[in-house]
């Protein structure tokens, strides 16, 4: 006996397999039943995707930051340092001692 077109999928085009079974729909295509694999679902209404989401994101940003620390602060550390020494040898060479000491140009 052949199936009905119901279960043939409402048309006389649904796949057949190599026995005259009929396969089945997308994502069920007549292979056996796979066992040990529990799925689990919640409603859309008792979802909260914001659970736990401050305390995560305290506790991830510590870790991330405290794990690449060390390729970032000892650059920014030497970098300013360095404009600070720069500033300050600039205010230095346009001061009135600094001018003096460095050969500014004569006023006559």
């Amino acid at each position: 006996m052949r199936p009905s077109p119901v279960l043939r999928g409402g048309g006389g085009d649904a796949p057949l397999g190599k026995f005259n079974k009929y396969l089945g729909g997308w994502g069920n295509m007549g292979g056996l039943p796979q066992k040990g694999i529990v799925s689990y679902g919640v409603s859309l209404n008792r979802q909260n995707p914001f659970a736990g989401a401050a305390h995560d994101a305290v506790f991830n940003t510590f870790r991330r930051v405290s794990s690449q620390i060390l390729y970032w602060a000892p650059p920014m550390v030497v970098g300013y340092y360095v404009m600070n020494w720069a500033v300050e040898r600039n205010h230095y060479l346009n001061s009135k001692p600094g001018r003096l000491e460095f050969g500014a140009e004569s006023e006559e």
